[in-house]
């Protein structure tokens, strides 16, 4: 039998998001840190720009290719086997990070961070699903990513108080504190079951091998597209494209990031409450695409504005990407437990891992467009596809996820 825990609160949801904190701390601090981190390299803001692009698809790449194998080992070692493994790959990485002093090394650090983060959401998703009755189950894996999404935050702060490197060497000495609290976790009655089965596990090939299966996969990864959208172009450039709007003064990406992420983390548990309300997963990401679009529409249309314009609004796009905990739970309630940490864990991968696609996109459009042209048929496709996909995609809300993938 499976026990199940009772409070959205439970040790499995506090480490889980604790992990998710950490996880957040060093995925976004690049981003918070970029300018100052590769200024200090004696780059001009043009390389800035440019080698920070590459550095931040570096990132993605690991990332991808990172959820992959830890998704995989997910299912076949267990839950806990991944967030012990991924924390101290990324600690490791998080101190090496702090050690680098050219571009070619920098972007090596961060492929090899976005390689052990790559497994953390996934694995703590999955945990927390399998082991949370099923009807607190979305309160409590918004828990998760409310309370891990303020990683970005203290990120934020600790960048002001301290040098570039000496953030980086706290997210690694986070990160080996937090695997003494993770002595104290259960691994997955589920899994336990299942191993002592004769069935294939994490096997991600099975993805493609059946049709419908397939179909499930792909629209599971374009349902979260908008996230990172808007992250990894829009508020990670905001700078860039606060010169291009005339604002008053220069813009912070750093402080915008932390704006957006500190309404992720309050609207990831608002989105919860709301899908338990609703008894819809699909129908709390309609509410948020439409949020999206509006605070889009406001991004781009602050010429002249003000910068502290530009930090509210980066604040709106993150309350309106605030569903990145519901679609990561959908993503695990629509595969079997045999599958349930590959598709936990490689489905937010692939949305990380498509930035690089995106970016390419914005890039090939920007010599016949403006940036801010070129950023709005970006968003235009992305979020579309999105919108589309969730409307083919199951509803998942209450679903027993006591089964296999055969």
């Amino acid at each position: 039998m499976n026990k199940k825990q009772s409070g959205i609160l439970s040790l499995t949801v506090i480490v889980a998001a604790l992990g998710y904190f950490v996880d957040i701390y060093d995925l976004l601090l690049f981003s918070i840190i970029r300018v100052k981190s590769l200024h200090s390299f004696g780059l001009t803001d043009e390389l800035i720009k440019t080698d920070g692009l590459f550095i931040i698809n570096v990132q993605m790449i690991g990332l991808l290719i990172g959820g992959i194998i830890w998704g995989m080992l997910g299912d076949k070692k267990g839950r806990l086997s991944v967030l012990f493994g991924s924390i101290i790959l990324y600690s490791i990485a998080n101190i090496c990070n702090g050690l680098v002093h050219t571009v070619p090394q920098y972007a090596l650090a961060r492929f090899v961070a976005g390689l052990g983060l790559a497994g953390e959401l996934g694995a703590g998703i999955t945990l927390v699903s399998e082991l949370i009755s099923k009807e607190k189950r979305g309160v409590a894996t918004s828990m998760v990513a409310g309370i891990g999404l303020t990683g970005a935050v203290v990120a934020y702060f600790i960048s002001k108080e301290f040098d570039w490197r000496i953030c980086y060497f706290i997210g690694g000495g986070l990160g080996i504190l937090l695997l003494f609290l993770r002595v104290t976790v259960f691994e997955s009655g589920m899994f336990v079951q299942v191993k002592e089965q004769n069935v294939m596990r994490g096997n991600f090939l099975l993805f493609f091998t059946n049709a419908k299966r397939f179909k499930k996969y792909i629209l599971a990864i374009l349902v979260g597209l908008p996230t990172w959208y808007v992250i990894g172009i829009l508020i990670t450039f905001s700078k860039e494209f606060g010169t291009k709007f005339n604002l008053t003064g220069p813009v912070d990406s750093g402080k915008a990031i932390m704006c957006a992420y500190v309404a992720i983390a309050i609207t990831d548990v608002l989105a919860g409450l709301l899908s338990q309300l609703l008894r819809s997963r699909k129908k709390t990401l309609y509410i948020f695409y439409a949020l999206t679009i509006i605070s889009v529409i406001f991004y781009f249309n602050q010429n002249g504005g003000t910068v502290n314009g530009m930090y509210w609004i980066c604040a709106f796009m993150g309350f309106g990407t605030g569903f990145w905990a519901i679609f990561v739970t959908m993503a695990a309630e629509q595969f079997g437990t045999n599958l349930r940490a590959t598709a936990a864990t490689t489905i937010p991968n692939m949305v990380r891992g498509s930035l690089p696609l995106m970016v390419l996109l914005f890039s090939a459009l920007q010599p016949r467009f403006s940036m801010s042209a070129s950023a709005i048929v970006t968003g235009t496709v992305v979020i579309a596809i999105s919108i589309i996909s969730t409307f083919f995609t199951e509803e998942t809300f209450g679903k027993d996820l006591d089964y296999l993938e055969v």
